[in-house]
């Protein structure tokens, strides 16, 4: 059974502007203003602390991990209270999950969002029963770039690991790959753009439809 997990932010969803909202409510709360702009996507595929921490450069606070501490609940509180204005998945890419599935192939998300929001994303985009798995941040003690996460998924979408790729948007992502033994294919659909044809992926996608195709080149069907 071939199995194909996919990252979520920057990867099957645009969700930056909203990740991007909920850290710079946290700003405003703290009384600094509204820091972060279209222009910092990129660090927002990095998660919340990530976020925080680029807030603080910009406005010179010179926060450590206790300000981290105190501010990424205010973040994460309001991005679970709006987690969907603007998030929207990238264009066929539930049509193509779709098609690989009819294909046979097995479909899971491993992401470093926590599982929770993940989950809650998912259901508010109506695509949660499209996946067979879903870990994310909070399912195992680790999170990518260590294997395990990925592992993990493979398993409970139904797979097996020599039988698997993985489809990212980061060197978190490449990385996890190489890590888990898997081959690993890059979108440049995310805030990296083609920026991530540098990072040694097995293979590079710029619009969905191109996606099975790959997967096949990759793992050709027994």
């Amino acid at each position: 059974m071939r199995s194909v997990i996919f990252d979520l932010d920057g990867t099957l969803a645009d969700t930056a502007a909203d990740l991007l909202a909920a850290a710079n409510h946290a700003f405003e709360k703290a009384g600094h203003g509204r820091p972060l702009t279209a222009k910092d996507a990129p660090v927002a595929g990095f998660g919340s602390r990530a976020m925080l921490r680029r807030g603080s450069e910009i406005m010179n606070l010179g926060w450590g991990e206790s300000d981290l501490d105190r501010w990424q609940p205010v973040l994460l509180g309001a991005y679970e209270a709006d987690i969907c204005r603007e998030t929207r998945f990238f264009p066929e890419a539930v049509e193509t999950i779709e098609a690989l599935k009819r294909d046979g192939w097995r479909v899971g998300i491993c992401t470093n969002k926590p599982v929770d929001l993940a989950e809650k994303l998912l259901r508010a985009l109506g695509t949660l029963d499209l996946f067979d798995a879903l870990v994310g941040a909070g399912s195992l003690p680790v999170r990518k770039p260590d294997p395990a996460p990925l592992w993990h998924a493979i398993e409970l979408a139904g797979g097996r690991r020599e039988r698997s790729v993985l489809v990212g948007d980061t060197i978190t992502d490449r990385k996890t790959a190489e890590n888990a033994g898997v081959p690993v294919i890059l979108v440049t659909l995310g805030p990296e753009g083609d920026l991530v044809r540098g990072m040694n992926p097995d293979g590079v996608v710029s619009a969905y439809p191109d996606l099975p195709a790959l997967l096949s080149q990759l793992c050709p069907a027994a």
